[in-house]
C-alpha cells in the first residue's frame, strides 16, 4: 500500500473523483491476493515452516503459487496478475513480515512508525511527523502486536500493560494496551537505522568536527568514563555504537540494556538484556541485576544502554572502582545530565545520601557528550564538557571542551581530566585538542 506524507497532519484521505472504479479494482485485487494468500499458508503449515525463521523457503513457495496461477491465467479461468513480482513481495509481508506496516519497515527514509489508532498510522522521516494514507483495523493492529511479540518472546497482557521488545531486523517495540492508552492500543517501532558506526561516520553526516571525533576516539582509549545525554532521537544509541566501536579489540566489553540496541564491532563482546517476569510473576531480570552481574563477568569495559532509575547507583560504583565505563542518560544539558545522575542513585534506598552520591558522581563521570536536534532534524553533537571532579557547595564543576557556536563545534577552554591516562596509550592529549 502506497503511503505518503499528509501536511500538517491534515487528513488527505478523502474520495476524489474515479474513487469508485479504483476502489472496486482494488477490491479485486486484494479478493486475488487472500486467495493466494491462503493457499501459500496451506503449504506453510504442510510443510512444517517457520515463515518468520525460514524467510527464503516462504518466499521459494511464494514464488511457486504465483507461477502457478499466472499459468493457470493463461487458460483463462483465473484473472492474470499485473505485476507477479509485486505480489511475492506483499505475499511475502502477510506471512513473514508484519503485513501492511511491512513497506515502511523496509523504507530506509523511515525512522519511526507509531499507530495512534488503526486509522492513524504516523511515521518519522528525518526528524519530522509524517502522517501516512494507510489505513488499518483493529483486528489488523492485535495480530501485526501479536505476531511481533512473538518473534521476540515477550508477552502483553492486563496484569503488564506495557512491553518493549524487539524485532528481528533489530528494530525497537514498545506498546501500550488498550486502557491504559485510551481508545485503542498504542503501537511505536523505532527503526535500527545504521547510518553511523564510527566517530568518523558521524563527521561524515556533520554531527561533530574530525577534532572532536578524534578527541572523543582518544577519550575511549585512554579510558574515561562517558556519558551521552540528550532528549528522545537525539542520536544518543547511535553515538554510545560509534565510542563503543572505539574500544580497543584486547579488551572485555559487558553490555546491558533494556532490549539489545548497540551492535559494534568487537571480538570479545558479551551483550546482556533484561526480562520480564513469567505468568506467575517471578522471574523477572532487572536491569540493576544486569549491572551486579556484569561485574561478576571480569569486564574491562562495562556499557549500560540507558540509566533510567535505581541501577544508576550500581552503574557509578562501578565507575568509581576503576572500571572504565559509558552509558545514555536522557537530558536537556550537560549540566542537567550531572544533575540527574546525582538524582537517580537515591532511588535505591533511603539509605543513598547526596552527601555520598554527589562527591561519587563527580570522580566517576570524566565527559558528558550532550547531543541535540537542528530545527531541520539533523542530529548533532552540542558540546562535550570534561568533569574534573571537583565539587562546590553540592554542584558538581565542569569544564566545556568543545560547544556549538554559530552552528560550528568549537574548541573550548576546558581540558579532560586524568590526563596521564592518555600517556599510558601513547595519545598526545595536546595535539588531541589542536594545542600541539
Amino acid at each position: 500500500m502506497a503511503v505518503s506524507p499528509a501536511s500538517a497532519y491534515a487528513d488527505t484521505r478523502a474520495p476524489y473523483p474515479g474513487a469508485r472504479a479504483s476502489t472496486s479494482a482494488h477490491s479485486s485485487h486484494d479478493a486475488l491476493v487472500d486467495g493466494l494468500d491462503a493457499t501459500l499458508r496451506e503449504l506453510v503449515r504442510r510443510e512444517g515452516v517457520d515463515p518468520q525463521r525460514d524467510a527464503d523457503v516462504v518466499r521459494r513457495l511464494a514464488e511457486g503459487v504465483v507461477r502457478r496461477h499466472d499459468d493457470h491465467s493463461l487458460t483463462g479461468a483465473v484473472a492474470p496478475l499485473a505485476d507477479p513480482d509485486a505480489v511475492v513481495g506483499e505475499l511475502l509481508a502477510r506471512v513473514s513480515g508484519f503485513g501492511p506496516l511491512q513497506p515502511l519497515l523496509d523504507d530506509p527514509t523511515v525512522e519511526e512508525i507509531w499507530i495512534n489508532d488503526p486509522t492513524r498510522v504516523f511515521v518519522a522521516r528525518r526528524g519530522r511527523h509524517e502522517l501516512t494514507n494507510l489505513m488499518l483495523t483493529r483486528p489488523q493492529v492485535d495480530e501485526l502486536v501479536e505476531r511481533m511479540l512473538k518473534s521476540s518472546g515477550r508477552r502483553i497482557d492486563l496484569s503488564r500493560p506495557f512491553v518493549d521488545a524487539m524485532l528481528p531486523e533489530g528494530h525497537r517495540l514498545h506498546v501500550v494496551l488498550e486502557g491504559i492508552s485510551r481508545g485503542f492500543s498504542a503501537v511505536n517501532i523505532r527503526k535500527f537505522v545504521l547510518r553511523a558506526a564510527r566517530l568518523s561516520d558521524l563527521v561524515e553526516l556533520g554531527s561533530l568536527t574530525s577534532q572532536a571525533a578524534a578527541f572523543l576516539e582518544g577519550s575511549v582509549r585512554a579510558g574515561l568514563n562517558i556519558l551521552v545525554t540528550g532528549g528522545t532521537q537525539a542520536g544518543k544509541t547511535t553515538m554510545l555504537n560509534c565510542l563503543a566501536a572505539a574500544v580497543p579489540g584486547g579488551e572485555r566489553v559487558i553490555s546491558a540494556e533494556e532490549v539489545y540496541e548497540l551492535r559494534f564491532p568487537h571480538p570479545d563482546h558479551v551483550a546482556l538484556q533484561t526480562r520480564q517476569a513469567g505468568l506467575e510473576g517471578t522471574g523477572e531480570i532487572r536491569l540493576r541485576d544486569l549491572v551486579k552481574e556484569s561485574l561478576r563477568m571480569r569486564p574491562s569495559r562495562i556499557i549500560v544502554g540507558e540509566v533510567r532509575s535505581e541501577e544508576c547507583l550500581d552503574l557509578v560504583l562501578a565507575l568509581n572502582s576503576g572500571l572504565p565505563g559509558m552509558c545514555t542518560l536522557h537530558a536537556n544539558s550537560a549540566r542537567e545530565a550531572l544533575v540527574k545522575m546525582c538524582t537517580l542513585p537515591l532511588l535505591a534506598g533511603e539509605n543513598i545520601s547526596d552527601r555520598f552520591v554527589v562527591p561519587t558522581v563527580a570522580t566517576s563521570v570524566d565527559l558528558v557528550v550532550h547531543l541535540g536536534l537542528d530545527p531541520r532534524g539533523q542530529r548533532r553533537v552540542e558540546e562535550v564538557v570534561a568533569v574534573p571532579g571537583r565539587v562546590e557547595n553540592g554542584v558538581i564543576e565542569c569544564e566545556p571542551v568543545f560547544v556549538r557556536r554559530d552552528g560550528e563545534l568549537r574548541r573550548a577552554h576546558g581540558t579532560p581530566p586524568r590526563p596521564e591516562r592518555f600517556e599510558r596509550v601513547g595519545l598526545d592529549l595536546r595535539r588531541l585538542l589542536g594545542e600541539g
